[in-house]
């Protein structure tokens, strides 16, 4: 990069500056400094260059910051201090037009709106706690500063990100901070980034300075005082995954613009430097990758004391405030709204308005629906020179067509050319940008966008039940769209639509101008008609929260109950309380609903009861968790499954657990606790429930480290008198042989276990044979027994054949995945073809197979007749083993039912035999490669039989619940870990 053509850069004018015996010494410290530099020798930098070629050599040489940083080095040992002023009022100079021009191109927003300085006053307020850490961040001195420190500054779309950055920068300008810490900042958003292609440093840094003449030596002499700011990073239009060997430290190297950035924020440019990074709350690896333990992570949010310090702000009247903060208090959705400054000035500038007219803002704006449309009927009628509704009315049906033209072809920021296509003239757009609907776009030079997305989305759901035309707007043909306009999730739109169903919501905009919404009812008869349809088809609406929010936004009984009728099964997510809110309120008039399934996926606290009046049950949340959810689901008699998956179970959990299993209403039999990070010292309170369980049948214990000495302390619990459980599942427990002993007395002894699943344990030979030891009594009850994936070989076979053949109560056995064999096949066939045997289902799958044992597992298929299910997927049996097994299913003789056989690699041959066994058994199923072994039963049946039950009906045949993960996550492999169902 082309520095300056002053004489500030001059390296000849310094030289020649100098006197000759002075160059002599200057070159002998120019050797040394390079050394100290470690910089590569040139070997045509010597004693005999002249100032001439050693000005010439230099540069070619050695990147600008390290020429005037030795040069500055060498000039104070050689006290030539005219040269060293010199150098240092130019580097002066250069940060006050570093400052100068980040004043230029930092342009406040709120300079172009009529709310500019209320929000200027507002953010400078609000922000300080920011200002307070982004100051201590980048003091070097601080004990929160560190090394290539990496600042993260992220909220939510319009939470005030650039905002907070152009205020730190004009305070820095100014000096009110960072300074002596700061010298140079270069700003970089990512709709900059995403225009370029190949860049270097050097250009990077100079591409917002005069002509590119940017004083890049200086700017890179001293890293630790240069702060890079790189806005909304989530909207970058490639991925930073760059392979290391990849980065580059030449500030003056040209290379692709990810290797560019990637190789300044892992300092191998600029290394010392500062960065600030903006962006929105995303699990994006762009993220992820350069987060460290010793980085600073700033959230931007309207809390509730900053959300109250605004309102007092804007009315300026303490009443007034009040009665807008109740009512938004009071309302989960409006406080989710008002998390926002932009959305609190609407809700603001409605409610101040409605109060003027001296309605009552508790019944006029109960919803968002009744914000948007009380915003643009009071903004588009409110200047003085409109008085013809029919020109109010073209501007809305235009501003409307813009907004679903724009959502539809992912266009978020509107050119001149976009205005004009939907009959917009220059005065419209001045008086739409006059009354801030439409402000200038703060990442695209001349253009504008919608002050908010929501209001954007509000006028495409107005354009929709207007039934404007399709509107191609010019911008919408761009070929690339960055990550951020490209819109995809027209939920928040469908609940408008929804809203504006409402009679008095619609009435707003109606009034205003003069207009019916010609689609209102023609909107409403389809979705009844499709919810029908739905009713039919459950599987294709996969969870109920983005319905039920439309209908919370319409609240008309009689739609709502219509729309909700014919749905037998929901599924709900909550994360927060409006969630709840808005669930429980569509539940009420769910009449038909016989499977409810609920995942928790965040804790909160509710601030109201869970259910109606006019249910039996309530709820009121405690900050601790779900605690009381739990006692209100477990009252439900109802109820039979209990899922806690993924879920920190504390000692004051177990307690609850067992006040709700022992109460005689409990009807839960089946208690999940998978992946819980449960351990040895948990089994003493998971045996307490087994021991006062009360109806509980089956525990699942999944993915839990418990070890062989958790489970021994299981196993007395499992042996006590009250113990009824009859299904046990530890797969991935973490368990060795140590334990199988004591396993092996429950199984001898256990009047009542029928199931136990012990998959993926490492069990080996001694382990196995202590557990099927017992199953040749006949005391033992088992009737499944799982042992998949427990490293056994076919050296015990011989004995597992010999329960196959005598145990007459054992129906299903899994132990696939393990090292059986041919050999072993061989044994266990010996069993299976016993008349004694009375197998139902077999699990082979993976077990080292070839077609040398198919002979023989061919005869079992004719002799055996109870064995219905076998498998032996990710077997090598060739065609010759699997067409002797074809053999023996095409005769009449075989009862199976269903196999597992794998297909994947046969001849044309054997898949034509298979289609003929398919045609002369059509009932016989054949099962893929991707098949897994589960039992066909559904989790958590429930009768319906209880009255006042947790939603307010009494049809509930099913209930799911899934609790969040509040620990740390286990270190397991996820591929071992498996449910059955």
């Amino acid at each position: 990069m082309a520095e300056s053509n002053s004489t500030d850069f001059d390296l000849l004018w310094y030289l020649e500056n100098l006197s000759d015996k002075e160059f002599q010494s200057f070159k002998k410290y120019l050797a040394r400094k390079i050394l100290d530099f470690k910089l590569p020798q040139v070997p045509l930098i010597n004693l005999r260059a002249t100032k001439e070629e050693l000005a010439n050599l230099l540069p070619i040489s050695y990147e600008g910051q390290y020429i005037w940083n030795m040069l500055y080095s060498i000039f104070l040992m050689m006290r030539k201090e005219d040269h060293c002023m010199k150098i240092i009022g130019r580097r002066n100079r250069n940060q006050e037009a570093c400052k100068a021009l980040m004043r230029r191109k930092v342009t406040l927003q709120w300079e172009n709106h009529t709310f500019g300085e209320f929000h200027y006053k507002f953010f400078c307020n609000v922000a300080s706690d920011v200002f307070y850490v982004l100051q201590l961040a980048y003091d070097s001195t601080s004990c929160y500063s560190a090394n290539d420190l990496n600042v993260f500054l992220m909220g939510d779309r319009a939470s005030g990100k650039t905002m907070t950055i152009n205020l730190a920068v004009m305070k820095w300008i100014n000096g009110e901070m960072w300074q002596n810490m700061i010298s140079y900042v270069v700003h970089l958003t990512s709709h900059e980034i995403n225009q370029m292609t190949d860049s270097s440093l050097a250009e990077l840094i100079a591409k917002d300075w005069p002509d590119g003449q940017a004083p890049i030596a200086d700017i890179l002499s001293d890293p630790k005082k240069l702060l890079f700011i790189l806005e909304d990073v989530d909207n970058l239009r490639f991925e930073l995954n760059v392979n290391e060997h990849a980065l580059c430290s030449n500030s003056t190297q040209k290379v692709p613009i990810p290797i560019l950035l990637v190789s300044l924020l892992k300092r191998q440019m600029a290394p010392g430097c500062w960065f600030l990074i903006s962006s929105r709350p995303t699990r994006e690896e762009n993220i992820k990758v350069f987060l460290k333990t010793t980085d600073c992570y700033v959230t931007l949010q309207l809390s509730n004391e900053k959300r109250e310090l605004y309102f007092h702000s804007f009315f300026n009247d303490r009443q007034r405030a009040s009665t807008a903060l109740m009512l938004v208090h009071d309302n989960e959705i409006l406080t989710s709204l008002c998390r926002v400054a932009i959305l609190c000035w609407i809700t603001c500038t409605v409610l101040n308005r409605q109060m003027d007219k001296g309605h009552d803002p508790q019944h006029c704006c109960e919803t968002p629906t009744d914000l948007h449309a009380h915003f643009l009927a009071d903004a588009l009628t409110s200047e003085a020179r409109l008085t013809a509704n029919q020109y109010h009315l073209g501007l809305l049906k235009r501003l409307c067509l813009l907004a679903a033209g724009g959502l539809f072809l992912s266009t978020l920021n509107f050119s001149g050319e976009d205005f004009r296509c939907v009959g917009f003239t220059e005065a419209d757009v001045s008086v739409l940008q006059a009354v801030n609907i439409l402000l200038p776009s703060s990442t695209h030079k001349d253009r504008y966008k919608f002050i908010h997305l929501n209001v954007q989305e509000f006028c495409a759901a107005i354009a929709f039940l207007m039934a404007v035309p399709n509107c191609l707007i010019p911008s919408g043909s761009r070929e690339y769209k960055e990550k951020r306009e490209q819109y995809c999730d027209f939920n928040q739109v469908f609940t408008f639509i929804f809203g504006l169903l409402n009679e008095n919501r619609r009435k707003i905009l109606e009034t205003t101008f003069g207009y019916q919404l010609p689609m209102v009812e023609s909107f409403r008869r389809y979705s009844v008609e499709y919810m029908k349809h739905l009713g039919r088809d459950q599987e294709k609406l996969t969870h109920h929260g983005s319905l039920f929010y439309c209908l919370f936004e319409n609240q008309e009984e009689e739609f709502v109950k219509k729309v909700v009728n014919p749905l037998k099964e929901v599924t709900v997510y909550l994360q927060s309380n409006k969630d709840m809110m808005v669930s429980l309120y569509c539940l009420e008039y769910c009449c038909h609903l016989r499977t409810f399934k609920l995942s928790v996926q965040r804790i909160f606290e509710y601030k109201e009861p869970l259910v109606r009046p006019t249910a039996r049950l309530s709820y009121i949340s405690t900050a601790s968790g779900f605690e009381e959810l739990l006692k209100a689901l477990a009252r439900n008699r109802s109820v039979i499954y209990l899922g806690l998956n993924c879920t920190s179970i504390s000692l004051n959990m177990f307690s609850l657990l067992r006040e709700i299993l022992d109460k005689p209403t409990c009807q839960i039999s089946h208690l999940s606790l998978m992946k819980c990070d449960l351990r040895a010292s948990e089994c003493r309170e998971i045996a307490s429930l087994l021991v006062n369980g009360g109806s509980l049948r089956k525990l699942t214990l999944t993915n839990n480290p418990l070890r062989s000495d958790g489970v021994n302390i299981l196993c007395n619990a499992l042996l006590h008198p009250n113990c009824t459980l009859t299904s046990l599942a530890l797969v991935f427990c973490c368990l060795t042989e140590k334990c199988c002993s004591s396993l092996g007395r429950v199984l001898l002894l256990s009047p009542t276990l029928k199931q136990l699943d012990l998959c993926v344990n490492h069990l080996r030979n001694y382990g196995v044979l202590h557990v099927t030891f017992p199953l040749i009594f006949p005391t033992c009850q088992l009737e499944e027994l799982y042992l998949s994936g427990c490293f056994f070989t076919n050296d015990i076979c011989q004995y597992i054949a010999i329960v196959i053949a005598t145990n007459e109560t054992l129906r299903s056995l899994e132990i696939g995945s393990n090292s059986i064999e041919d050999a072993g096949m061989q044994l266990l066939c010996g069993g299976l073809r016993h008349p004694d045997c009375m197998l139902v289902n077999i699990g082979l799958e993976e077990c080292m197979l070839t077609g040398a044992c198919c002979e023989s597992l061919a005869s079992v298929l004719t002799t055996n007749k109870t064995l219905e299910r076998l498998n032996i997927l990710q077997n090598q049996l060739g065609d010759e083993g699997i067409v002797k097994l074809l053999e023996s299913l095409i005769l009449p003789d075989c009862v199976l039912q269903i196999i597992g056989l794998p297909l994947n690699n046969v001849s044309a041959e054997t898949q034509r035999m298979v289609m003929t066994v398919k045609e002369r058994k059509p009932d016989l199923i054949f099962l893929s490669e991707t098949w897994s072994v589960k039992e066909g039963r559904e989790i958590g049946v429930i009768p319906a039989s209880q009255p006042g039950s947790v939603i307010p009906n009494s049809n509930l045949d099913y209930m799911f619940f899934k609790f969040p993960r509040m620990s740390t996550a286990m270190r397991m492999s996820n591929t071992a870990s498996r449910q059955r169902l």
